[in-house]
């Protein structure tokens, strides 16, 4: 059987159906991909069906139904990177759909996509954090060849975070991931790095670039994912599918990394050394009004990546004069978003958010390093990392009132307060430190989220199944007797027992052509008399739909069992539904699949015919279903010979 390329499957659907702009809605059920057109005259219905990969398609309940079979998972995914129209994460899953105001949202947008490397993001973290301190105390020399490799591994991470974060925005934003880190490695390669570090203006086929440091930055490359997106599924829509799967990333990454350049880099430098600006006029007038600002919004401006705008301002003040003002408020700043990380790590009770915390409180206080304390538990818990600006405010202010200043360019840390002992009042720094950890660490501990056990797993890296609640009567699987006979093997035969209890209805005689034609493989239907519907075989769950009408399993034995409770029941969104099982469980037969309240979908309007269909029929040597009459729960349905 050749392989089909479900990408390009699914451009090809696209065209065939009209394009993009003629979906008003898509949706996929256990078989079909049902797509809601806006104009039927502009779909061709047969050149869709000569498809590879389709097996027929059909126009029923005002939708045109491409039938797929157990991959419709895999070309709705494909639809989704191509298209604004699932509302699948890259059939990764569900994304939770974000309300509030557009800053919340932006805050859930920017956790969520560092969602997945916090982890390494908290061990980098760490790892510099004992580097720090270890050669501060003399424990290992800044020069040897052990700590320049040590280093390194410290530190790759947060060089190459654009490459890292172009991974998981284009799960996010539903791209191509390779393409995506194209465009990330582009923006930190060596000598875009160092023509964002000579003084000789840089052009682009002679138009001015006005380049910055992209390394360890945050929203250029998810601001270039997220519009690579659209650049991707326009080139889909247009180009020929014989020479789209080479030509799209060839188009897109020509479009955006020079896009990229000339539009970030130039909007992030104007406002950074518009910033810039004001700080330090405000420090000639107002030091305690700097220090605030800085101490406060620095992680702010780190996450905007403003932050570069002010790194030249602390260089150059260091060569000038010996020492740097605009450093003065950076303790604060760093050390409040710490202790607020560490107020989480008492309060919380979510075991995963405290592994995070730990590690990337240490981080913070110890080596400056607050990726892991912002990205991983201040930025997604939201109002630590408010306390935390008020910390530094407080902090900031107090520091800067004092003249003090760093004179080396350090990571504010605990180590690192040394550098400020020489300028200005060390005391009043010291003292607008610690004021700024208690304000941040007292108003998170008190005020702060109080998490339960499994409320910010999906936060810090760790899935929680959804509970499933099951009726006392239900919760049980049908007597040994019967699992024990079911889906038994001999002499190569296979038994299939009935999910449910009801009269058969032959194949040919269900009321949904695509099931009584054959073309999804041989079975049966069961008017149910209860329900409890139970797996038909012992194996794996492959597919478990989210409004719990239909489960593909897949036995030991190779025998892959699609049961559909109703017809055109995915009409229902889960209404009547409720799942006992997830995708990836395994289940014995006679296990409780699913219950589904029978009188919610008759009333409804919708058939109960419940389908125990053979979809590999073709790739087994015989399925034999029971001619008729009625099945008890548990008896053989269907005989199946591998």
């Amino acid at each position: 059987m050749a392989t089909v390329d479900y990408r390009s499957l699914a451009g090809d659907i696209l065209q065939g159906v009209g394009g993009e702009g003629n979906i008003a809605s898509a949706t996929h059920c256990a078989t079909r991909l049902r797509l809601k057109l806006r104009d039927d005259s502009k779909a061709d219905q047969a050149a869709v069906e000569k498809l590879p990969g389709v097996i027929t398609v059909m126009k029923a309940g005002g939708q045109f139904q491409v039938v797929i079979g157990n991959n419709v998972p895999t070309v709705y995914a494909e639809l989704g990177k191509i298209t604004r129209l699932t509302d699948d994460d890259a059939g990764a899953g569900d994304d939770p759909v974000v309300h509030g105001n557009l800053f919340n949202r932006f805050i859930d947008l920017i956790s969520s996509i560092f969602s997945p490397v916090i982890w390494s993001l908290a061990a980098a973290g760490l790892l510099k954090a004992f580097l720090s301190m270890a050669t501060q105390f003399g424990w290992l020399d800044p020069a040897s060849q052990t700590n320049v490799i040590l280093a390194a591994t410290a530190d790759a991470i947060f060089y190459f975070l654009p490459v890292f974060l172009a991974v998981t925005a284009a799960k996010r934003f539903r791209t191509n991931q390779f393409t995506s880190m194209a465009i990330g490695g582009a923006l930190v390669y060596p000598s875009i790095v160092a023509l964002a570090a000579q003084a000789e203006p840089v052009s682009f086929a002679g138009i001015p670039v006005v380049m910055m440091n992209y390394t360890s930055s945050v929203l250029p490359i998810i601001v270039a994912v997220w519009l690579q997106g659209y650049v991707e599924r326009f080139l889909t829509r247009v180009l020929p599918s014989a020479i789209r799967n080479f030509t799209t990333p060839l188009l897109t990454l020509l479009v955006m990394v020079p896009l990229v350049l000339m539009t970030v880099g130039p909007v992030t430098t104007f406002a950074s050394q518009g910033l810039s600006a004001g700080i330090n006029a405000a420090f000639t007038f107002a030091p305690w009004l700097a220090g605030a600002v800085m101490g406060g919004f620095w992680q702010v401006f780190v996450l905007f990546g403003l932050h570069w705008g002010l790194v030249p301002g602390m260089l150059n003040e260091l060569s000038t004069q010996g020492y740097s003002l605009l450093m003065g408020p950076l303790v604060a700043a760093v050390l409040s978003q710490a202790a607020a990380t560490l107020a989480v790590l008492f309060r919380t009770r979510n075991k995963a958010r405290r592994t995070v915390a730990g590690p990337a409180a240490l981080s913070g206080f110890l080596a400056g390093i607050t990726e892991p304390a912002i990205y991983g538990v201040n930025l997604p818990l939201k109002k630590p990392f408010y306390f935390g600006i008020a910390g530094g405010v407080v902090g900031g202010a107090i520091a800067a009132a004092g003249g003090s200043g760093a004179t080396s360019f350090v990571f504010a840390s605990l180590l690192a307060l040394p550098a400020y002992a020489s300028v200005g009042s060390f005391a009043l720094q010291l003292i607008g430190t610690a004021v700024a950890v208690l304000i941040a660490f007292t108003l998170t501990f008190f005020f702060g989220p109080r998490e339960e056990a499994a409320a910010a797993a999906s936060d810090a890296g760790t899935a929680v199944p959804e509970a499933v609640s099951v009726a006392p009567a239900a919760a049980s699987s049908v007597p040994a007797t019967a699992a024990g006979a079911a889906a038994t093997k001999a002499a190569g035969a296979v038994d299939i027992i009935a999910p449910v209890a009801g009269g058969v209805v032959a194949l040919a005689d269900v009321q949904d052509k695509v099931f009584a034609s054959g073309a999804m493989g041989k079975g049966l239907g069961i008017i149910p008399t209860d329900g409890h519907i139970y797996s038909p075989i012992t194996g794996t769950i492959k597919a478990a739909m989210k409004t719990g009408h239909a489960f593909g399993i897949k036995s030991e034995d190779g025998v892959e069992v699609l049961v559909h409770i109703g017809i055109d029941t995915v009409q229902l969104e889960g209404r009547g539904f409720e799942a006992a099982v997830t995708r990836g469980q395994q289940v014995r037969a006679g296990d409780l699949l699913a219950v589904v309240d029978l009188d919610v979908v008759t009333d409804a309007g919708y058939d109960t015919t419940t389908l125990v269909m053979v979809t590999n029929t073709a790739q087994l040597g015989s399925v034999e279903p029971v001619a008729g009459g009625t099945l008890a729960q548990g008896d053989t349905a269907i005989t199946v010979r591998v």
